[in-house]
C-alpha cells in the first residue's frame, strides 16, 4: 500500500513539474529578441524531470511492461472475397479483363494470451469475423497459425488457441474492483506499426449505451486506442489484465485517431465467456422471460412515478422465471444488482449478461411502493426449429436478433437457415432476413416468438426485413 501511494504521488509530482516546465519554456519563447546575446551562464537551462520527488525515485513502468508484453500478441487475418462485375460470373469478361473471381481481405489486431499451458488467446469478436486464416505474431517474432475455439458476437469475444511452447500468459484482475482514476495502461498494435504501449486512467466503468455494439458493459479509458489496439490489453499498474480494448470513439471515425474515449471489455466478462466457450463451445444467457418497454411521460403519470425512468413489465411468460419470483404486470424495474435500470434497453443488455442459474436482485415500483425482489434466471433460447412452432416454417431455423441490430431499432428474431426445397424457402424465407411481426401475435425475441405460435393460426403471414425492405410475406 505504501508503494503504490508513493507511486502515486510521484506520477502526480512529475504531472505537475512537466506543466510546470513546458510553462516556463513557453513564456521564454514568447520573450522578445535581444540585439546583445545574453551570457551562457545566465541562460535558464531547459527544466528536466526530477530523479527524485521527497527522497522517492521517480517511478518507470518498464519493469512491469517488460513481464506484460510477452503476453500481447499481434493477430493478422486473411479472408477471400469475391469479386463481383457488372457481368456477374462470365468467364470470357473475367478473362479478358484480367478480374479475378476473389480477392483476399487482411485486417490486423492485437490478441493476449491467457493461457500459456494451452496456448489460449482472447481478442475481439471482430477482429477474427469470417476470417478464412488467422495468424498470430509473437513478441519474440515467432508467426503462429491460430486455431478458432470459439467466438460471441453479442459480446465481442473470441477465443483461439496457437501451438507454442514458452508462451508467458498475463495475470487477471478483479476488474469488479477497478475504479474511476485508476491508472490503466492500453498494450496492442495500432495501425499496424508495432506493440505500443500508452497510459491514461479509467474514465467510467459500466458504459452500456455506445451505439452499434452488442451486450455492453465497458471500461472507459482516456488511454489511446487506435484501430489495430482491438483485441489487446489494458492492464494495472501491477501489470494484470483489466480488460480487452474493444472500441475507440471518434465522431469523424475510428480512422480518425484517438479523441481520449476509449472503451474495454472487463476481464471477468471476458474470462466468463472463455469458460463457457471451452467448456460448451456456446454461451448461454439468462432470462427473466419477460417484456418491457421505456417509462415515458404518458406511463409515469399513469402509475403515477415521480420519474420518467426504468422498464415497465408488459407481458409475463408462462414457466418464466420473472413470473416465478413474483414479477406482476405493470411493475417498474429500476435497478439489478444496485445498477440503475433507466430502460428497456438496459434491463435487456443487464439480462445478457447473466449466466442461466445466476440470481438478480431487482428493485421494483408496485402501485407506488418500492419493493426488493429477488429473482433466479433460465436460460435464453438460442435457435428455435421452424418445423416445431408451425409445418409451415418448415426447414427454416430461428435466433436472437444480434444486439448489435437491436440498438439500431429493431425487434424480432432472424431466419438463420433455410434448407433447399423446404416447406420455408418455398414461402419466399431467406437465410437473414429478420422477422419483425407476425399475423399470429406480437413479439420481440424467440421467446416471444415461440409464445405467439403457441395456438396455431389458420392463417399465418410474417412481416419480413429483407436489405433494408419490408415485406408481408404469408405463409402456406
Amino acid at each position: 500500500m505504501k508503494t503504490a501511494t508513493k507511486t502515486l504521488f510521484a506520477l502526480t509530482a512529475a504531472a505537475a513539474f512537466g506543466g510546470f516546465a513546458a510553462t516556463g519554456l513557453n513564456l521564454l519563447l514568447e520573450q522578445p529578441a535581444q540585439a546583445a546575446p545574453t551570457p551562457a551562464a545566465a541562460m535558464p537551462a531547459a527544466a528536466a524531470l526530477p530523479t527524485a520527488v521527497n527522497g522517492t525515485p521517480m517511478p518507470s513502468l518498464a519493469p512491469m511492461l517488460k513481464r506484460v508484453l510477452p503476453a500481447v500478441v499481434s493477430v493478422n487475418t486473411k479472408q477471400r472475397v469475391r469479386v463481383n462485375t457488372p457481368f456477374g460470373d462470365d468467364p470470357v469478361f473475367r478473362r479478358i479483363f484480367g478480374i479475378p473471381a476473389e480477392r483476399i481481405a487482411q485486417s490486423l489486431g492485437s490478441g493476449v494470451i491467457v493461457d500459456a499451458q494451452r496456448g489460449l488467446v482472447l481478442t475481439n469478436n471482430h477482429v477474427v469475423e469470417d476470417a478464412d486464416e488467422v495468424q498470430v505474431m509473437l513478441a519474440d517474432g515467432r508467426t503462429l497459425k491460430a486455431e478458432f475455439v470459439g467466438n460471441d458476437a453479442d459480446t465481442d469475444i473470441a477465443l483461439m488457441r496457437i501451438p507454442a511452447q514458452n508462451l508467458t500468459a498475463i495475470p487477471v484482475a478483479d476488474s469488479d474492483k477497478l475504479q474511476i482514476g485508476d491508472f490503466v495502461v492500453a498494450i496492442g498494435n495500432p495501425f499496424g506499426v508495432g506493440q505500443t504501449v500508452t497510459s491514461g486512467i479509467v474514465s467510467a466503468v459500466g458504459r452500456n449505451n455506445l451505439p452499434g455494439a452488442g451486450f455492453q458493459n465497458f471500461i472507459q479509458t482516456d488511454a489511446s486506442i487506435n484501430p489495430g489496439n482491438s483485441g489487446g490489453a489494458l492492464v494495472n499498474l501491477n501489470g494484470e489484465l483489466v480488460g480487452i480494448n474493444t472500441a475507440s470513439f471518434n465522431p469523424r471515425g475510428s480512422m480518425a485517431g484517438n479523441i481520449g474515449l476509449g472503451f474495454a471489455i472487463p476481464a471477468n466478462l471476458a474470462t466468463r465467456i472463455k469458460e463457457q466457450l471451452l467448456n460448451g463451445g456456446v454461451v448461454r444467457r439468462g432470462t427473466l422471460g419477460i417484456d418491457t418497454q421505456d417509462v415515458d411521460a404518458r406511463i409515469a403519470k399513469g402509475l403515477g412515478l415521480a420519474e420518467t425512468r426504468g422498464a415497465v413489465i408488459t407481458r409475463i411468460y408462462p414457466g418464466s422465471a420473472g413470473g416465478a419470483a413474483g414479477l406482476k404486470v405493470g411493475d417498474v424495474v429500476t435497478a439489478a444488482n444496485g445498477q440503475a435500470i433507466d430502460n428497456a434497453e438496459a434491463l435487456r443488455n443487464f439480462q445478457g449478461l447473466q449466466a442461466p442459474d445466476a440470481k438478480v436482485a431487482l428493485d421494483v415500483l408496485r402501485d407506488g411502493k418500492l419493493l426488493k425482489i429477488t429473482s433466479g434466471l433460465r436460460e435464453a433460447p438460442k435457435a428455435l426449429d421452424g418445423a416445431q412452432l408451425d409445418a409451415r416454417l418448415g426447414g427454416a431455423s430461428f435466433a436472437e436478433l444480434p444486439e448489435s441490430l437491436r440498438r439500431q431499432g429493431l425487434a424480432g428474431v432472424l431466419v438463420e437457415k433455410v434448407e433447399r426445397g423446404s416447406r420455408a424457402e418455398q414461402n419466399y424465407l431467406q437465410p437473414g432476413d429478420v422477422i419483425l411481426a407476425a399475423s399470429s401475435g406480437e413479439f420481440t425475441d424467440l421467446t416471444g416468438f415461440r409464445a405467439a405460435l403457441d395456438k396455431t393460426p389458420a392463417q399465418l403471414a410474417l412481416r419480413v426485413l429483407r436489405n433494408g425492405r419490408a415485406y408481408n410475406v404469408p405463409m402456406r
